[in-house]
């Protein structure tokens, strides 16, 4: 080789050198503008509760031992100068072992104790008396389970999630309008405000509260479908942003790493569960009730799930 192409040789190993350090320093500087924006709005998110664990928990919970656990999901219509009720009340038991996901919508109207309160009342309710607390306390009464955890999210401002995201499809079983939006049977491509509207509808539903949550149970999945895709990494600062205002948890942000590493594979196997009621009016309000049978039968499936004895 000449002495001249060993020169220009050199000079282009040079320069691939310097174009590969700068790849790899831009996606080290990429990678910590996403750990940031995401511990930022972990922080953010952050709500502890006034316990360390469940009464129906000998142990705390251990998510790096790979132990099955529970989350009680809150869907609140926060409105200014009122708290709000949970408008949607949704348990999720998770199961890396089986890689298994099993989802149980909670019907608002559901009559059930309160816990702390020691009145018979719909479920929904027990957010507007003792918030967070008392809603896991009476759900866990209600399902005889333990739940380890919560996520609480503002209906309000869900739409700010979906739009973040870049917008969801669904798949509707039917036709409907629901403010301002119409809706076609089959897919159907939403925004925030449509993803809103979507899963608000209950009168024009046959199925009443049944529908409306398996609306809920496809917004949510088109979220997480659409959050992990990589697509979505380009608006991360946007997602972040979106959670952190919308979204209260006592999850840590040690324990969503623990749950990202040892539970991911459950994700992909997600089982809805129905609770079947008949409608009674009771002191002229009218209420969801469950018998004992069915109610024994959730409980089962549940412990089950969650590996109890």
């Amino acid at each position: 080789m000449s002495r001249h192409n060993r020169k220009k040789k050199g000079k282009w190993l040079k320069i691939t050198g310097i174009v590969v350090l700068l790849l790899f320093l831009g996606a080290g500087i990429y990678a910590f503008t996403v750990y940031k924006s995401l511990t930022n709005a972990v922080e953010t998110m952050h709500q502890p509760i006034n316990r360390e664990k469940s009464e129906k928990r000998q142990e705390q919970i251990a998510l790096k031992n790979k132990e099955p656990f529970s989350v009680l999901m809150l869907g609140v219509d926060e409105r200014e100068g009122d708290k709000g009720r949970s408008d949607t009340m949704i348990v999720l038991t998770v199961n890396p072992n089986e890689k298994s996901i099993k989802m149980v919508s909670i019907p608002r109207d559901t009559r059930t104790e309160i816990i702390g309160r020691g009145v018979q009342d719909k479920i929904n309710h027990a957010y507007a008396f003792g918030n967070e607390e008392m809603s896991m306390a009476t759900v866990e009464n209600f399902l005889d389970i333990p739940l380890d955890y919560y996520i609480k999210v503002n209906m309000e401002g869900f739409k700010d999630i979906v739009d973040a995201v870049g917008g969801i499809t669904v798949n509707s079983s039917l036709e409907f309008s629901q403010n301002k939006h119409q809706f076609v049977k089959g897919q159907n491509s939403l925004d925030g405000d449509a993803a809103l509207a979507y899963i608000r509808m209950r009168k024009e539903d046959p199925n009443g509260d049944f529908g409306r949550q398996d609306r809920q149970r496809q917004v949510i999945q088109g979220i997480i479908k659409k959050g992990v895709s990589f697509n979505s990494l380009t608006n991360f600062d946007d997602i972040f942003a979106a959670l952190g205002q919308n979204v209260r948890t006592n999850l840590s942000y040690k324990e969503m790493v623990d749950i990202q590493k040892n539970y991911r594979d459950a994700a992909g196997n997600i089982e809805q569960m129905t609770i079947s009621g008949s409608g009674q009016t009771i002191n002229n309000v009218w209420y969801l009730v469950v018998d004992e049978a069915e109610q024994l039968r959730i409980q089962n499936l549940l412990k089950s799930h969650l590996e109890l004895k």
